[in-house]
């Protein structure tokens, strides 16, 4: 039986893990190719997917337009990237080498069992969920649903909204950064700027790359990444202030920092960190400012900047610094759009200090900005002729 062929992976494969299960997609045009040349490509929008694939994880094919799926392939590369792909006028350069497993099966209706199995074909399945779609391709009696059948934390979702949110700071199987340094950066956000702004081999800049989060996600990823700190915590963080950095003009396709928001933590001694300036003094955003200017001088035309950043409120003051950081921003850049990031697990994020805020009239920092902007030389403002739809009430 298919389900009980399962079995952990290689050491080539998935470490302290076994083999996940992905369902990929194809349409009435392009399922012919793919079933015979066991080739399965995806376009950009789900590159991210194509990525996360492993040699011997288990593949299936669904039909968007027959409803119909197909199955059981075993992967026989991991995801691959290829700009000159020629299949379907090069609209799908992300793509996974297939080798079948026994007789390909054929699942009609598969929506129905999808939806009894509570899985969708964007979910990554675990073990479990690979041995319940396993069963219903046999034709046995369909599981039940059952939360195990999905790891939600294999890899992060693309956002399509400005409003993200991740319950944990890491994704996948291996750490990205070190959670306990102090205001480590969340993965998943670069993990979203790289896979919108960037694609495999480009080259990524974090100069205030902490405890190297940047770093990981970009080598797991395959993009190319220099990451520098005024006071490196690992060997492949470079040493160099964010405002002079040995790096030749317009060679950067994408920037990001997770800057201080002020003084409010205390990451090193270094005389020159602006960490050491409050964000209460015009200074901190002046020394801000000759980082940005330092940032356009090394990225692309074209290239996107994104910059984490959270306001501050102690003793009584609001500082609005997100606002700070982007008016100085808009100076050198045009802005794409601004994110709102949830944050978690941060130290107030406690019963002591939300009883405090209730009983003093006063809130907890419940987001940060992530400002995206880009380089342009050509920043004019544009005319906007929009007809917008208007609705009775």
């Amino acid at each position: 039986m298919l389900a009980q062929r399962l079995k952990a992976p290689s050491q080539n494969n998935h470490s302290n893990s076994t083999q996940m299960g992905f369902i990929f997609v194809c349409t009435d045009k392009s399922e012919k190719y793919m079933l015979e040349s066991l080739t399965f490509p995806q376009s950009k929008a789900y590159g991210h997917r194509v990525f996360a694939v492993k040699p011997e994880d288990y593949i299936f094919l669904y039909n968007l337009d027959s409803d119909t799926l197909y199955g059981p392939f075993l992967a026989e590369t991991e995801g691959q990237y290829d700009p000159n792909l020629e299949l379907f006028e090069g609209k799908y350069p992300y793509y996974v080498k297939v080798k079948t497993v026994g007789e390909i099966k054929k699942l009609k209706n598969a929506s129905i069992f999808l939806s009894k199995l509570g899985i969708s074909w964007r979910d990554y399945l675990t073990n479990k969920g690979v041995r319940a779609l396993l069963s219903v391709l046999e034709g046995k009696t369909v599981p039940k649903k059952d939360e195990g059948y999905i790891d939600k934390d294999y890899r992060p979702p693309i956002f399509s909204t400005t409003l993200w949110d991740y319950p944990k700071q890491s994704y996948g199987t291996t750490p990205k950064g070190n959670n306990k340094y102090p205001g480590v950066t969340p993965a998943f956000i670069i993990y979203n700027l790289i896979w919108r702004y960037t694609k495999p081999g480009d080259l990524v800049l974090d100069p205030m790359a902490g405890s190297g989060t940047t770093i990981d996600v970009c080598k797991e990823e395959r993009r190319r990444v220099i990451a520098f700190d005024i006071v490196p915590t690992r060997k492949d963080i470079i040493q160099a202030d964010a405002r002079a950095l040995p790096l030749k003009d317009g060679i950067v396709d994408l920037v990001f920092i997770d800057s201080p928001y002020g003084d409010n933590i205390k990451y090193n001694d270094h005389p020159r960190n602006i960490g050491h300036i409050p964000a209460t003094e015009e200074r901190f955003y002046d020394e801000l400012e000759k980082v940005m200017v330092e940032c356009n001088r090394v990225m692309k035309e074209g290239a996107v900047l994104g910059w984490l950043i959270g306001d501050q409120w102690a003793k009584g003051v609001f500082v609005p610094v997100g606002l700070k950081i982007y008016e100085r921003l808009t100076k050198y850049f045009e802005p794409i759009d601004i994110v709102c990031v949830v944050r978690r697990n941060q130290a107030s994020n406690t019963p002591f200090w939300q009883s405090k805020a209730l009983q003093h009239n006063f809130f907890l920092r419940g987001f940060k900005y992530l400002i995206i902007v880009k380089k342009s030389s050509k920043r004019k403002p544009k005319e906007l002729n929009i007809k917008w739809n208007f609705y009775e009430r």
